[in-house]
């Protein structure tokens, strides 16, 4: 019987397990997530992998900064998973490896890697861009999690700082002119009802030829364009990457984000770098996660 993986990707709002097999990505369950404890999303949890069948091995991407190796999550956002040592605790409970990495950078790894397990970009950077901004980086072929597991904290970049008299005073997480708090969803309704839309409808009323809509997602794609430029001067990838809830905008997004970044990069600096959307779209997370299950366990075994 050919290998066959389940990929978990955990959301704030949704939990959505695929299964990998003979190259083929397959969407078995979507979910709104439990929330109320770590106990009852675990539980959750457990009962989707249970349900999507028998695996090799199950890679779950979360919200939070994991330390991989125990696949605990030091820090969570918008679930309660912080301290819980989920790949321990699944593993008991499923009966086959689990792996466990931040949602952003299992997304990568998903944007990265072929159907045939092998990368077809070597060097990429993910943004994510949903109710907050995330990141994932993969240098030539491999996941970069740096010393702890916390690479990739992409919109934790500062890029609209008074530094006239040295460093302003921090705030609570997001820091003010950081990347999640001016470009994230959460920042798109912001610019949205500014201009008198409602929460959650600015990319739909762009869509539909509203010059309010259209306003606000160039502002919000100048925005992640300053980042992406960042990105570029730092890792000169082949390929970035945009993601997320917010990239069903596509050009919309997409073209002042791409032009921007083009204006800011280093002369010289990315000249071989494609800005584009993600190619898989919602799925990424869901691939990424399966993949990141293949790539452990063929180490485990070597």
């Amino acid at each position: 019987m050919s290998e066959r993986y389940i990929g978990v990707d955990v959301g704030g709002t949704k939990v959505a397990v695929a299964v990998f097999a003979d190259g083929r990505l397959t969407e078995h369950d979507r979910q709104p997530s439990r929330l109320d404890s770590a106990d009852a999303l675990v539980d959750q949890l457990t009962t989707m992998i249970d349900d999507a069948g028998p695996a090799d091995a199950v890679g779950i991407g979360v919200p939070s900064l994991v330390d991989f190796a125990t696949g605990t999550a030091r820090d969570s956002v918008n679930i309660p998973l912080a301290g819980v040592p989920l790949r321990s605790r699944l593993t008991e409970r499923v009966g086959v490896p689990v792996y466990v990495d931040n949602d952003a950078t299992v997304a990568a790894l998903g944007e990265a890697f072929g159907d045939d397990h092998a990368p077809d970009v070597r060097h990429l950077v993910m943004f994510t861009i949903g109710t907050g901004v995330g990141g994932g980086i993969v240098i030539n072929g491999r996941v970069y999690r740096g010393a702890t597991g916390a690479a990739g904290e992409i919109g934790h970049q500062l890029v609209s700082a008074d530094l006239r008299t040295g460093a302003p005073a921090p705030t609570p997480f997001p820091q003010r002119g950081s990347l999640e708090e001016l470009a994230s969803g959460r920042a798109l309704d912001t610019l949205g009802r500014a201009e008198g839309l409602a929460d959650g409808t600015a990319i739909q009323a762009a869509q539909a030829g509203d010059e309010r809509g259209i306003r606000v997602l160039r502002i919000l794609g100048e925005r992640i364009g300053v980042g992406i430029a960042n990105a570029i001067n730092v890792f000169d990838p082949d390929v970035v990457a945009i993601g997320g809830g917010v990239s069903a905008a596509g050009d919309l997004l997409l073209i002042p984000a791409r032009e921007t970044a083009e204006r800011f990069v280093v002369p010289g600096a990315g000249t071989r770098t494609e800005i584009r959307l993600s190619r898989y779209g919602p799925a990424a997370g869901m691939r990424g996660a399966a993949l990141l299950a293949s790539h452990e366990l063929e180490e485990e075994r070597s």
